[in-house]
């Protein structure tokens, strides 16, 4: 996980310092949640489709698993972008940052059967790296930035309107 820093929001902080404790939460998260939008549409764009993926995920299911969360501990608000975890997709990470040689052996079972044919092990070549979420990140991080103060600017006008 990359933490990123912005510095220079003084005003910004002295801004929400006078706002009321619900607001700010919701402001910031608000916030957060549109810059991280940025970062996960860029993400689907970049991930790969049908390339050398697990039979039977050939169809997108990586790209749409891609997703938003936002939480909150001890009054740090963040948001994070994951990808993989829902929908049998298991396998985000490794495309992300590909597979080394390794053999695939049966669980319980005395053999595989793969292509027609019965194989006590498969040795598997491995696969190449296709990354798309750090990709995403670093081409999209400015524009992040750009979109977390442009919707905290509209929505502490609205909020101090009140």
């Amino acid at each position: 996980m990359t933490d990123i820093e912005v510095k220079g929001l003084s005003e910004l902080q002295k801004l929400l310092d006078e706002l009321p404790a619900r607001i700010e939460a919701n402001v910031v998260r608000g916030g957060l949640r549109a810059a991280a939008k940025v970062i996960r549409d860029e993400a689907r764009r970049l991930c790969p489709v049908g390339e050398n993926l697990p039979r039977g995920h050939k169809s997108g299911a990586l790209r749409d698993s891609i997703r938003v969360s936002m939480s909150s501990k001890h009054g740090t608000i963040t948001a994070s972008i994951k990808a993989g975890g829902k929908n049998n997709v298991y396998y985000a990470h490794m495309v992300e940052y590909g597979t080394a040689h390794h053999l695939i052996k049966p669980r319980n079972r005395k053999s595989l059967f793969i292509a027609g044919l019965f194989k006590e092990v498969i040795d598997h070549p491995g696969a190449q790296k296709k990354p798309f979420m750090r990709p995403a990140l670093d081409s999209k991080v400015d524009e992040a930035i750009s979109t977390f103060a442009e919707y905290v600017r509209n929505r502490l006008d609205t909020e101090v309107t009140k």
